[in-house]
């Protein structure tokens, strides 16, 4: 026909013959009963779909050259558009379709079992007749019908679930709506329900669920709740800004709760605990960022900056971790494994970052580091020389050096004494003296406290100068008293014979009794001229601590004053031959020691801020006042923060020593001097 030029009637005989045959299948569709029009729709469409393939390829000839040069619509796509006019779109199908999938979608929701086979057939079939049908006649009506669906149940939710149950009860519905999509709808539906999903659920409700009284996010830091925590990471992540609003709560909580940790007065009593908090409390954390939270830097940035802001409220923050390295390398790593050693020191060194005033830590640390080597209580040189490395690498060469130079004194000392024993072979008999030589630079600054030492002591100190300056020239000795230690054998009533370890002052004191029975505490004073306060620890150390009291003290009482009268107590008796009589320790520095110590480090501060400026003015020749602290500041801060008053004096000291110089026209502009 299409050769006899009959084309035009061949075709509009197939519209009008496959138009009344269609018809007649939309009125059986439309016929079948409740559950049975959804398999009617589907068994007529595969007949139509097998029709279709036979009719294409009989009237084959006619779609390749008539229907291209009339540009009339393909034999098969005519055969879908035709399919879609008459089936799908006709009056009473279009909404009973729409209708039916939807109450299997919700009947599914409701934990009823559906069809999917026929589900996935029919939306196939909306697919095929092109993505605008399967849009407006399903989807469209489909992601409001969900909309509605969960707002409801979420407000219904909210009302009577803790949060970890809503959460789950979320990533149920999520994972439910994804599968759901894998099994019947087009793949593109899925980006659009699951957004439908996390706005009503998570976006609308999510503040509401953040501080969730009992239940919400701080609820779950306090408690580790790491599965929810996880489960709220994921969910949030998927809605806008819903991670920023979890951090800023998480990072006001941690703030909050390391306030009170820094600032409680009970904490403060005892160092080495506030310390063991904060490392536990950082433990914490990490660990709930690394097993709920993906280890997000985010999250990661939030914990450091919070950290950094709660230690530095604590201005004995850089003394108290010092302490607790003090105690660690004295007592608390004995028996403990290399690699747990260096673990502690490398969380000691995580800490000490977040230290604003590094310089303040270093000032603590050296006098620690001092009491230990001259009284050999660390209990490991290798932990001792690991822990320099690692502020070496944090803080460079320039801080080290000096704690290098402490150990170089220790051993330069034994080679000494045995030099001066060597010398002096008489000595062997009497007391025997062990003499630490320290270089003023490397050591912290001692006052020199001189003590009245017992007359043998004394000759021995004497020789060993004399010995000592015989072999240095142009060294000065002054003897660091405070620091010493002492053995001494005492035999109390009974005949009980024991060692003493005392420190010097305590070795003092005793030596009194040797020739006197009682004595008051102005007498040990006069006699001794041991500084009041270490006088008084030192005496409280003899007399009141139990099992050690060598001494006793009359009136009883805590504290020592200045009208007690002291003897020695024939009873003592202890289980050991050897006794160690500790100091009665000031473990934290007393009010006037932290002036000091304060004082010292500001003045360590001012060459630093003075040599920061000279090294900035002679890189930019000249600079205004604002940018020249703000460099200053920033140049400064891995050791302390600089405080702009006293940058302020520094300029003017350098400006009053020709170092810089003020514009004429603007007194804030300064010019490096050459």
């Amino acid at each position: 026909m299409v050769l006899h030029k009959f084309g035009d009637k061949l075709y509009s005989g197939l519209v009008a013959t496959m138009t009344g045959h269609l018809k007649d299948i939309a009125q059986s569709v439309e016929a079948a009963q409740g559950g049975s029009f959804l398999e009617e729709l589907n068994r007529k469409w595969n007949d139509h779909n097998k029709a279709l393939q036979m009719i294409r390829d009989i009237l084959m000839y006619m779609d390749r050259t008539y229907i291209p040069s009339t540009q009339k619509t393909p034999v098969h796509e005519l055969g879908l558009n035709l399919w879609k006019e008459n089936v799908i779109y006709s009056s009473q199908s279009r909404t009973r379709l729409l209708n039916t999938l939807l109450e299997l979608v919700h009947s599914e929701r409701t934990a009823e079992v559906i069809d999917r086979g026929i589900m996935r057939n029919i939306t196939k079939m909306l697919m095929d007749l092109g993505p605008s049908v399967y849009g407006q006649e399903f989807e469209t009506h489909f992601l409001q019908v969900s909309a509605e669906f969960y707002r409801v149940e979420s407000q219904k939710f909210i009302e009577c679930c803790d949060c970890g149950d809503y959460l789950k009860k979320a990533e149920r519905r999520l994972n439910e709506e994804m599968e759901r999509v894998s099994h019947y709808l087009d793949s593109r539906t899925e980006k659009k329900i699951t957004n439908v999903v996390e706005k009503e659920m998570i976006e609308n409700h999510m503040l509401r669920l953040i501080h969730m009284e009992n239940s919400g996010l701080v609820h779950m830091l306090c408690d580790d709740k790491y599965e929810d925590l996880s489960r709220m990471y994921n969910l949030f992540r998927r809605v806008t800004d819903g991670l920023s609003k979890v951090r800023e709560v998480m990072t006001s909580h941690m703030r909050e709760s390391g306030k009170q940790l820094v600032t409680d007065p009970e904490r403060l009593k005892d160092p080495v605990e506030y310390v063991q908090r904060l490392l536990d409390e950082k433990d914490k954390y990490d660990k709930i960022i690394n097993l709920a939270f993906n280890n997000d830097k985010s999250f990661q940035n939030a914990l450091n900056s919070s950290f950094e802001y709660f230690i530095n409220l604590n201005p004995r923050s850089p003394e108290f971790i010092s302490l607790f390295v003090d105690d660690k390398l004295r007592k608390g790593l004995k028996g403990v494994s290399e690699d747990d050693v260096e673990v502690t020191l490398d969380k000691v060194m995580m800490l000490f970052r977040y230290l604003q005033e590094k310089d303040v830590f270093e000032k603590y640390y050296k006098q620690h580091l001092a009491k230990r080597l001259l009284s050999g209580k660390t209990v490991s040189d290798d932990a001792e020389r690991s822990l320099i490395v690692k502020l070496k690498t944090e803080c460079g060469y320039q801080f080290t050096s000096k704690l290098e130079g402490m150990f170089t004194d220790m051993k330069t000392s034994q080679d000494t004494m045995q030099g001066f024993y060597g010398c002096h072979p008489e000595l062997s008999d009497g007391p025997t003296l062990t003499v630490q030589v320290l270089t003023t630079g490397s050591w912290p600054t001692q006052s020199s406290v001189t003590c009245n030492l017992p007359a043998e002591m004394s000759a021995l100190c004497e020789k060993f100068r004399s010995y000592y300056l015989g072999t240095h020239t142009g060294r000065r000795l002054s003897w660091q008293t405070n620091m010493g230690t002492a053995d001494l054998k005492a035999t109390f009533g009974k005949g009980q014979k024991h060692e003493l370890n005392v420190s010097t002052y305590q070795m003092c004191v005793l030596m009194l009794f040797n020739n006197a029975d009682r004595l008051s505490y102005k007498e040990i004073e006069q006699a001794t001229e041991i500084p009041a306060s270490d006088l008084k620890r030192c005496l409280q150390s003899l007399a009141l601590v139990k099992g050690r009291n060598v001494l006793r003290k009359e009136p009883m009482g805590k504290e020592i004053v200045e009208d007690d009268a002291f003897f020695v107590n024939d009873k003592f008796s202890s289980k050991l031959y050897k006794v160690k009589i500790g100091t009665v320790v000031a473990q934290k520095e007393s009010e006037p020691e932290k002036q000091e110590t304060r004082q010292r480090v500001e003045e360590d501060r001012k060459p630093q801020i003075e040599a920061a400026i000279v090294r900035i003015m002679k890189s930019r020749k000249q600079l205004d006042h604002n940018n020249l602290i703000a460099e200053v500041t920033k140049q400064l801060q891995s050791r302390f923060l600089a405080n702009p008053t006293e940058v302020k004096k520094r300029i003017e000291s350098l400006i009053e020593r020709d170092f810089l110089e003020r514009d004429d026209s603007d007194r804030r502009l300064y010019r490096y001097l050459a």
